[in-house]
């Protein structure tokens, strides 16, 4: 095991990858000479070339496509969108294309394709460097979504999702880059896409998260011990597939469901989320289903004050916890 820093083990991963199959190229804005806006392809230029690490000009929605096309001829190419909130002119390509394209040979092609964004507020990017988008993709069959919250996830599901054969959307939380460390194992390691996991075990109620609301959810877990209330967190690392079996064990154990994402609210995975647990595990519930979510406004504001109330905190859900254990 060795102390990484999730930006540290993206890096490490994309080299690691990058060593063991030379169909792997990097390309987006900014990833070789600078070595990208937050330096997660730092070095990478000098070690591999231009060949495999490509400097492309503004324009997502090429960037996206020539990555299909290299997708589509024997390349392994890894996109990065440079914040989340760029990617929309590429949006026609991922789901009209990469997410179709097994579906539209009839499985003669796959499109071995990862693009890579940092997504997420609280480093006060404001309006256009600051939003999630994992919803509006969650919609869309044939794409996988993952979203690591801890270094060694970060490791193993990106070492799992450049080796898969259909495009996989990566969101890596800009605000954990450099603020969350913790051991990651040497070696290949991989993590299943789909796969969710406890990290908090609790018999009290469910707190089901992802992404940087992990971290939140274990301080109000660690937090709602001390007041006697056991509280268990799941983190579901991939969305799309989101792991079913892992929500309904956590659930049935339980019988509480408290579900914590930073996205708007409406439409957001929450929702389906919810939907599943009334469908499916309705007589194991005790409480009502309660969401906590940043609010249905159209941007993340600047000011840091507004930002603070824009996002999730601490004293929301201790408070969401008292209630739901009280029923």
């Amino acid at each position: 095991m060795a102390m990484k820093s999730l930006l540290e083990a993206v890096r490490d991963t994309l080299d690691a990858e990058m060593e063991r199959d030379e169909r792997v190229i990097i390309l987006g804005e900014d990833v070789g000479t600078k070595g990208g806006v937050f330096k997660a392809t730092e070095g990478l230029l000098d070690k591999f070339g231009s060949d495999r690490v490509l400097d492309a000009p503004l324009g997502e929605d090429s960037i996206v496509g020539v990555a299909i096309g290299a997708a589509l001829n024997g390349m392994r190419p890894i996109a990065e969108i440079q914040f989340a909130d760029f990617i929309f002119p590429a949006m026609d390509q991922i789901v009209s294309e990469a997410a179709r394209m097994r579906y539209r040979t009839n499985g003669a092609f796959g499109c071995p394709l990862v693009i890579r964004a940092p997504y997420g507020g609280g480093i006060h990017g404001a309006l256009y460097h600051s939003q999630c988008v994992e919803a509006l993709f969650f919609h869309v069959p044939g794409l996988k979504i993952c979203v690591p919250a801890t270094p060694a996830d970060a490791k193993g599901l990106l070492a799992t999702a450049i080796r898969d054969e259909d495009p996989v959307l990566f969101f890596e939380h800009k605000r954990l880059y450099r603020s969350i460390k913790g051991e990651v194992p040497e070696g290949d390691h991989l993590v299943p896409i789909g796969q969710a996991e406890v990290k908090w075990a609790g018999s009290d109620l469910s707190l089901i998260t992802y992404g940087a609301m992990l971290h939140l959810a274990l301080d109000a877990a660690e937090k709602a011990a001390a007041s006697g209330i056991s509280v268990e967190v799941l983190d579901l690392r991939s969305l799309l597939p989101f792991d079913r079996e892992a929500i309904a064990a956590t659930v049935h154990k339980t019988n509480r469901a408290l579900i914590l994402h930073e996205d708007t609210r409406t439409g957001g995975i929450g929702a389906e989320v919810a939907a599943f647990l009334s469908e499916e595990l309705f007589d194991d519930l005790d409480a009502p289903i309660v969401r906590i979510t940043a609010p249905d406004v159209p941007a993340i504001p600047y000011n840091h004050r507004l930002e603070e109330a824009f996002l999730p905190n601490l004293d929301t859900i201790l408070s969401a916890i008292q209630r739901l254990a009280a029923y």
